[in-house]
């Protein structure tokens, strides 16, 4: 086990670690003339980092978003997912395997690439999806202020379904072919065993999906970055990720290392309180 201790502490808790103690710090100016200038040095200013993360509205509108986007994107996500692997441990379905690379294709194409796909997809002046619809007389916008979360939902659905979908039929071949083979005999019809035995016994599977996705989409950046491009709206503070990004390049004050590790602390302590209160009412919704 040596070597995966020494590299979880070298690439995971060090960084950790090491983002928590500059939360503390600010960068300011020092020995500077009349017109200003001098070095930037780090100055000690104890917990006035995180006051301005918990005092910045923009900060709360943008995991408002998140939250909202995780609320209807994890759900359709999961059950397309798990109704994915259950048919592909059917036996409904021939050349599981071709099938199974098929829907987790997506999950290898970078999620940057992924993204500029789908904004291609989505721009009404080139887009075959637009055309489709207007030629049945229906306008929509993709990109537009009411439409942009949904917009963002299905690239993310697309990528990761698949993903997901491999953790399900694994732990579905994971179960006993005994229990289904009795529930045969005792005339339990398909639908039964899924219901009965199958999707109840999948259910550490789904919790470990569920946390994965919450805490992915609360990092949520790639996606309303690329749409930026082109939906000039969407400022540089839409999401967290967004504004820990921009402040750490000084693309937002108050800038610097100091205040960006501040707002990744926060997004980190929220993602965390969110998957800890799902787990919570999982287990007592199951016990």
């Amino acid at each position: 086990m040596l070597p995966f201790i020494l590299g979880f502490i070298l690439v995971f808790l060090l960084p950790i670690v090491s983002s928590i103690y500059s939360s503390f710090f600010q960068q300011v100016a020092a020995g500077g003339g009349l017109y200003g200038g001098g070095e930037l040095t780090n100055e000690f200013v104890a917990f006035e980092n995180y006051k301005n993360v918990a005092t910045n509205s923009k900060f709360w509108v943008g995991m408002g978003r998140v939250v909202l986007y995780t609320a209807i994107q994890v759900p359709f996500m999961i059950l397309s997912a798990l109704v994915l692997a259950l048919v592909l441990d059917s036996f409904l379905v021939r050349r599981v395997t071709i099938f199974r690379l098929g829907y987790f294709l997506p999950f290898a194409i970078p999620g940057v690439v992924a993204a500029g796909i789908w904004v291609y997809l989505y721009i009404p002046e080139i887009s075959p999806i637009v055309a489709g619809f207007q030629s049945l007389g229906i306008e929509v916008d993709f990109l537009g202020k009411n439409m942009v979360l949904f917009s963002m939902a299905n690239m993310t659905t697309w990528t990761y379904t698949g993903y997901n979908m491999l953790i399900f039929l694994a732990a579905l071949q994971a179960i006993p072919t005994e229990l289904a083979e009795a529930a045969r005999i005792d005339g339990a019809t398909g639908f039964q065993i899924v219901t009965k035995i199958k999707i109840p016994m999948v259910r550490g599977a789904v919790l470990l999906t569920v946390l994965l996705s919450i805490i992915g989409t609360i990092q949520l950046y790639s996606e309303p970055t690329v749409m930026a491009t082109v939906n000039k709206w969407m400022e540089l503070d839409y999401t967290p990720m967004q504004i820990a990004y921009n402040t750490m390049y000084g693309n937002l004050t108050p800038g610097g290392d100091g205040p960006a590790s501040a707002v990744s602390v926060m997004i980190a302590l929220i993602a965390g309180t969110l998957a800890v209160l799902y787990a919570l009412v999982d287990k007592k919704v199951n016990d």
